[in-house]
């Protein structure tokens, strides 16, 4: 069999792969990596920099490829086979990578290079790659004996599986709820565009009438503006009971099962949680720094989400007699107030988002402050007819990256958004290799009469996304495993958050946002507005956001034992941060993908972290200009180039010359 994936490639030859060649494509990369290892180990040099450290990093090439286009594929457009497949890799891969950090002829070498490193005369960057792979190794079992070995290889085996499962389990879950809706007076105050949608969605599926799902592009608009109470109710509960239900698609098992999992690695290891073994490669560094980060901000925000919310069910009993403010009445009645204190709301600004517009203002933006230019690649390959591909080159020509965007929701497609992969930039062998990187969204899809319009949040998601990209583009590294957003986890979000800040400020604004139809500029009233409503509800939202993370905290600072509820103990966990009433079929847990899934355990408090580094980092454009050529320069060549050849904390000092303060971001959230 002629296998796509086992030939000469830059970009990735989607349509000529199929999902038979990758079990076999797995086979051979994983063999061609061992030999790589093998070498390495028989070697009978003396151990150095360049044939120990050096080798290892670039070691594993096809394998970190054909993963990169398997997994990826598998979250965007994935089917039965390929999560078989999934399923089945999994542990392939985990014991691999059980039998590089395991291997002790391995680990010896590189023990060695390490007590010696003073010998090497290494670069900065150097010396980070070396502590990189020692504790990469000494941090993942190099020192236990061999039967703790074996436990940590089970361990790891079951936890690569479990893992995937929860997020097929609720990405079946998500898809399985359909809300058909006949009656078109049960559609009252939705926006026309998004009734076209729905009346589209339904007949895509041959079905008569109006298709509501969990996929955001539906969920959301649904439960901003329908005026039935009652639907908003059933959408909110399924939408909160994903993998809560009494079916095959349950996640509470697999919840218990992977956090004990967690649990008893971490301890196997030396560490007294996963929390603990996880946060000491972290700006946070321990959990109690991460409580203190969250209990402060809580602290904070609190009073103001409790004004907020009163105020809210204030709004409500006066306009509709709510006595009681519900979950489903939330983004409804939020959407209400706004317009009545701003007069603005999603519909009027659409018209002015529409999704290629906004695309090209990212575009132009990133020309502005980074140097680049985006131009379409008709002849790069495709996953879907709806990815387009871009190269990305600098005002001298030369190629930075190729840019893959893949933005409306599909049935093989997992919610949310997310910015990934296909190939590492890196240095080698006097050439240096230029990345691959796509971000995926779930945007509204264009109707029979509009293009895709997005609403505000939208907007500033697409350019979060676009800030992740940009890291990657611009990577300017030696290494690999030190390119574009290898860094700390509490520092990845910076590049990407503080590029929403754009989606606020008129001189960028008036780059993108121009009417669809009559190509005019979005009235300077509506930025005034957009502006002036940026901290509306910024108290819940702070709560919720801190909610989420302190969950995440829970679960793997103090995960119970025994037969115990998943429902109970998040309760628990969300105690201090509960402004709605409880809703007894639904779970947050079973559908956090983010921990149980993505990478963020012990993680999620990171979002935050990040905004205070984003908002401080952003004052300096604020005092400077937005546009500032030097500001833009040195948060390229400090920030986005570097990835993580040092430590964040020197990156960011080197960027803005201080530490950060939270003073920037409590003004912009309206805290201070």
């Amino acid at each position: 069999m002629n296998n796509p994936l086992l030939t000469v490639f830059d970009s990735a030859p989607f349509s000529k792969i199929n999902a038979s060649h990758f079990l076999p494509a797995f086979q051979n990369a994983i063999e061609l990596a061992k030999n790589e290892i093998d070498h390495i180990c028989k070697a009978k040099e003396q151990p150095s920099f360049k044939n120990t450290i050096e080798a290892l990093d670039y070691s594993g090439d096809l394998l970190s490829r054909v993963s990169s286009i398997f997994f990826n594929l598998n979250s965007a457009e994935t089917n039965d086979e390929i999560q078989k497949i999934a399923q089945e890799v999994s542990p392939i891969l985990s014991e691999f990578r059980n039998d590089v950090t395991l291997n002790q002829i391995l680990f010896q070498k590189v023990k060695q290079v390490y007590d010696t490193k003073e010998s090497f005369n290494l670069t900065k960057e150097q010396q980070q790659l070396l502590e990189k792979h020692y504790k990469s190794f000494t941090r993942n079992g190099a020192l236990l004996d061999s039967e703790d070995k074996e436990k940590l290889r089970s361990i790891d085996k079951d936890l690569a599986q479990k893992t995937l499962q929860f997020g097929q389990n609720l990405l079946a879950d998500t898809n399985d709820f359909e809300l058909l809706i006949t009656n078109e007076s049960d559609l009252k105050g939705l926006p026309e565009g998004t009734k076209e949608a729905a009346k589209s969605l339904a007949e895509s599926k041959q079905k008569k009438g109006w298709l509501i799902t969990l996929d955001y592009p539906s969920y959301i608009p649904f439960m901003q503006y329908a005026d039935n109470r009652d639907l908003r109710k059933k959408l909110a509960i399924a939408f909160g009971a994903k993998s809560f239900k009494n079916n095959k698609f349950n996640n509470e098992k697999l919840i218990k099962e992977i956090v004990h999992l967690r649990l008893s690695r971490a301890q196997l290891l030396g560490y007294d949680t996963h929390a603990h073994f996880t946060l000491e490669e972290r700006m946070a560094q321990t959990a109690s720094n991460v409580y203190d980060f969250s209990n402060d901000l809580l602290k904070k925000a609190t009073p103001a989400a409790k004004r907020e919310f009163e105020n809210l069910s204030k709004f409500a009993k006066e306009l509709d007699g709510i006595d009681q403010l519900q979950k489903w009445d939330s983004a409804y009645y939020s959407e209400k107030l706004k317009q009545k204190l701003y007069s603005l709301d999603d519909e009027t600004l659409k018209p002015y988002f529409k999704l290629n517009n906004v695309l090209n203002g990212a575009f132009t933006i990133a020309g502005k402050l980074f140097d680049l230019t985006f131009k379409k690649n008709t002849t790069a390959d495709t996953y879907n007819d709806e990815v387009t591909v871009y190269d990305v080159h600098n005002s001298k020509g030369d190629f930075i990256a190729l840019f893959y965007t893949d933005f409306h929701p599909r049935p093989g497609k997992r919610a949310g958004a997310w910015m990934t992969s296909y190939k590492s930039q890196q240095l080698k062998n006097n050439i240096n290799h230029r990345p691959h990187v796509s971000i995926v969204c779930n945007f509204t899809r264009p109707t029979n009469t509009k293009p895709s319009l997005l609403t505000f949040n939208e907007v500033t998601t697409l350019f979060h996304e676009f800030g992740h990209a940009l890291h990657g583009m611009l990577a300017n590294t030696t290494y690999p495993s030190l390119s574009g957003t290898s860094v700390f986890w509490d520092f990845v979000e910076l590049p990407s958050q503080i590029m929403e800040n754009w989606c606020f400020e008129k001189e960028a604004l008036e780059i993108f946002a121009h009417h669809y139809e009559t190509g005019d500029l979005i009235p300077m009233e509506y930025i005034d507005k957009i502006k002036e409503s940026a901290t509306f509800h910024e108290g819940m939202a702070t709560l919720r956001q801190l909610s989420f993370g302190l969950l995440d905290m829970a679960w793997h600072t103090n995960p119970p034992t025994g037969d115990f509820s998943v429902k109970s103990f998040e309760a628990e966990a969300f105690k201090n941060t509960q402004l709605y009433p409880d809703v007894s079929e639904n779970c947050m847990s079973t559908s956090f993908a983010h921990i149980f899934q993505g990478g963020y355990s012990s993680g999620y408090y990171s979002y935050k972290w990040a905004e205070v580094l984003d908002a401080d980092a952003f004052s300096c454009f604020k005092e400077k200009g937005i546009f500032n050529p030097e500001v833009a320069k040195k948060f390229k060549t400090e920030i986005l180039e570097k990835g993580g050849t040092e430590h964040p904390a020197k990156l960011y000092e080197n960027f803005r010359g201080q530490k950060p303060t939270n003073e920037a971001l409590l003004k912009r959230a309206g805290l201070a």
